[in-house]
């Protein structure tokens, strides 16, 4: 059951934030830029700082889904349990976060105002996912757990007073 929901895990983030943080920025470059080369610089080590940032933050959040959720970050097979460990006692979103993080990042990496324009658009996009689907959904599956988490942890800033669920997951 575990090795099931692992490889779905892996699977769905590599489908989901790989094309969009992975796949879809590579055409881009390739697109608009035509090389992939980088001078090597304090900027292009930020930037990649950025890049490695956003993962991390991805990766640390589909650890959450999996262990404490019970789920995988596809909409389609959502954790079973409300997450309420890890970033996600800070911002109700780290795991969009972590993807806009490395599109910026990249964005940075490669000079590239196209990827800067794609990350604005998956920022809008995230944001209308959250309020039109997400949050909804998680409403009526969660009811006033989901509600107090609500009024407790913003949903894309973030807060410095972490947030303790009466229901440890």
């Amino acid at each position: 059951m575990r090795t099931l929901l692992a490889l779905r895990s892996l699977f769905f983030l590599a489908l989901l934030p790989g094309t969009v943080a992975g796949y879809v920025p590579f055409l881009i470059v390739r697109a608009t830029r035509g090389s992939f080369d980088v001078t090597m610089s304090l900027m292009t080590v930020l930037a990649a700082t950025f890049i490695v940032l956003g993962v991390f933050v991805l990766l640390r959040c589909v650890w959450d889904f999996f262990f404490a959720g019970e789920g995988t970050l596809a909409p389609i097979d959502p954790p079973r349990h409300l997450v309420v460990r890890g970033l996600y006692r800070y911002t109700r979103n780290p795991m969009y976060n972590g993807v806009l993080a490395a599109l910026l990042g990249e964005a940075w990496l490669f000079q590239s105002r196209a990827l800067l324009l794609y990350a604005a658009a998956i920022c809008i996009l995230f944001h209308l996912f959250v309020v039109l689907y997400e949050e909804p959904a998680l409403e009526t599956a969660f009811s006033d757990s989901y509600r107090r988490y609500q009024q407790h942890v913003p949903r894309w800033g973030f807060t410095f007073r972490a947030y303790e669920s009466a229901e440890p997951r």
